[in-house]
C-alpha cells in the first residue's frame, strides 16, 4: 500500500465509481487581535483524495478532529470547500454545484439523532419533510402512506406515526434518522457515526440493518466512524485519516492485518473487540 497526501491507489476495481473527491481541501480561517484580522488557517481537510464505488461500504476512519465529519459535511456542502473537486457520477457537485437533485440523491445520517430530530415535530412530520420539499409530494394520504412504509421498512410500527422523538429510545430515534434519509430514494448516504451513542447490542441491530437496506437498496455508504471494530463488521474498504490527510488506506482486510502506518497502527492496538 501506498501512503501518499493525494489518492490512496491500493485497492482497484471495475466496478463504477458513484462519489470521486480529488485533493479536497476546507480550511477555516483564524481572526485574531485588535481587527479581527485573519491571521491563519485551520487545515481540517487537506488534500484528501477518494473514490466511492457503487454498493460499497468505505469506512473513513481516525481519531476525533481529524477532519473525517468536515469531508461529510463538505461533500453535502454543508461546508464549503476551499479547493479540489467533488464529483457525483462524473459531474461536478462542489460548492454552488450542489443542488437540489444532489441532494436528492447524497442523504446523512448524524451521530446523534436527538439534534437532527425536531422535538414539537409528530415523526410523521419528520420523515415527510424531505418528500414535500425535495420530492414535490402535497398530498396528505400520499404522504402519509409513504412515511408508514419507510417507518415498516426500518422495522417500526404504524402507531409510531403520530408520536414525537421523546417517547422513543436511542435505537429507535436513528431508525427514524436512517427511515427519513431513505425517503428521497437516496444513492449514496453518508453516515457520521450513526452508532456510537448506543448501547453495543442496539448497535449490533443498527449494523445489521444498514446492511440488509444497503442490499435491498443499491446504497453506497460513507461510513465515518472512530472505531475500527465496527468498520470491519460492516465496511469493504477502509481509508484512515490523521491531522486532515490520509495515511493509508485499502481492502479492510489488508489494512488490519498488514498495516504500515504508526497511526493506524495504533489505533488497530487500541480497538475494542466487537460481535453483532
Amino acid at each position: 500500500m501506498t501512503i501518499t497526501e493525494n489518492k490512496i491507489t491500493s485497492f482497484e476495481e471495475n466496478r463504477e465509481i458513484i462519489l470521486e473527491v480529488n485533493n479536497l481541501r476546507t480550511y477555516y480561517p483564524i481572526y485574531g487581535g485588535f481587527f479581527k484580522r485573519k491571521i491563519g488557517v485551520v487545515k481540517a481537510v487537506d488534500g484528501v483524495s477518494f473514490n466511492l464505488y457503487k454498493q460499497e461500504t468505505l469506512g473513513l476512519v481516525g481519531e476525533s478532529g481529524c477532519g473525517k465529519t468536515t469531508i461529510g459535511n463538505t461533500i453535502l456542502n454543508l461546508v464549503r470547500a476551499t479547493s479540489g473537486e467533488i464529483l457525483f457520477q462524473g459531474k461536478r457537485i462542489d460548492n454552488k454545484n450542489f443542488t437540489r437533485n444532489y441532494r436528492k440523491k447524497i442523504q446523512m445520517v448524524f451521530q446523534d439523532p436527538d439534534s437532527s430530530l425536531n422535538p414539537r415535530w409528530k415523526i410523521i412530520n419528520i420523515i415527510g419533510e424531505p418528500l414535500k420539499i425535495l420530492m414535490g409530494i402535497k398530498k396528505r394520504s400520499e404522504i402519509r402512506r409513504r412515511v408508514l412504509q419507510l417507518l415498516e421498512t426500518v422495522s417500526m410500527k404504524r402507531e409510531h406515526l403520530d408520536r414525537y422523538p421523546h417517547e422513543f429510545s436511542g435505537g429507535q430515534k436513528q431508525r427514524i434518522v436512517i427511515a427519513r434519509a431513505l425517503a428521497c430514494n437516496p444513492e449514496i448516504i453518508i453516515l457520521d457515526e450513526p452508532t456510537s451513542a448506543l448501547d453495543v447490542s442496539v448497535q449490533a441491530q443498527i449494523l445489521n440493518l444498514l446492511k440488509n437496506l444497503q442490499k435491498e437498496f443499491n446504497l453506497s455508504y460513507l461510513f465515518i466512524t472512530h472505531d475500527l471494530s465496527v468498520i470491519q463488521h460492516i465496511g469493504t474498504r477502509i481509508q484512515v485519516m490523521y491531522l486532515g490527510k490520509m495515511v493509508e488506506g485499502g481492502k479492510i482486510e489488508d489494512v488490519f492485518y498488514n498495516p504500515t502506518h504508526p497511526y493506524t497502527k495504533a489505533l488497530l492496538s487500541a480497538r475494542p473487540t466487537f460481535d453483532p
